[in-house]
């Protein structure tokens, strides 16, 4: 009898996607302080989710997937508690605009080498870690620059990151419930 293992990309990508369109809601200007809501999603959903996503990645041989969502899911844990920090700790200062924008640079130079492994993969995926490369990017150029006009621009980018998350996890799940394509995500390479 095989034991057959439930794919955990989705959970991964969901933990992803949802957490990532509410902060850039707020990145984007629609909400004009990151509400407790995205903290709460930023920990247990983009940060445990994501790392226990990437856990079982690891029982399925999958070291993209490994790699992708515990980093990211430690990414969400860590910037959660760069923003709670200081509040919850009044002996920890906040970080310095710039020095955020070297915390964010390094997650985009992380991401750009995570899209370049994912050009022999499908396009929803390219798509993903393209945006999200670029996402990061633009973060870091507004934090050096403490430009409100490059953060409305990354949070819209964001938005479009964080759907085409949701969208891949949903096409996933579709496609393996109907054993047919429900909604397509490219060819691979």
């Amino acid at each position: 009898m095989e034991n057959k293992l439930a794919n955990p990309a989705p959970l991964g990508l969901m933990g992803f996607g949802m957490t990532t369109i509410l902060l850039n809601l707020h990145n984007a200007g629609f909400f004009p302080e990151i509400s407790p809501m995205v903290l709460a999603m930023g920990m247990f959903y983009g940060g445990i989710a994501q790392i226990i996503a990437g856990i079982l990645e690891f029982r399925k041989g999958n070291t993209f997937g490994l790699t992708a969502f515990t980093s990211y899911g430690a990414f969400w844990l860590t910037l959660v508690a760069l923003i709670l920090g200081p509040k919850l700790t009044p002996a920890l200062s906040g970080t310095p605009a710039g020095f955020m924008g070297w915390y964010l640079a390094l997650w985009g130079t992380f991401t750009f080498f995570m899209f370049l492994a994912t050009l022999r993969n499908i396009r929803a995926l390219q798509v993903i870690f393209g945006t999200l490369t670029v996402l990061f990017f633009l973060l870091a150029a507004k934090d050096w620059t403490e430009s409100h006009l490059l953060g409305v621009i990354a949070g819209y980018e964001g938005l479009f990151c964080g759907a085409s998350a949701f969208y891949l996890a949903m096409a996933e799940i579709l496609n393996e419930t109907y054993g047919k394509t429900i909604l397509p995500v490219g060819a691979k390479n």
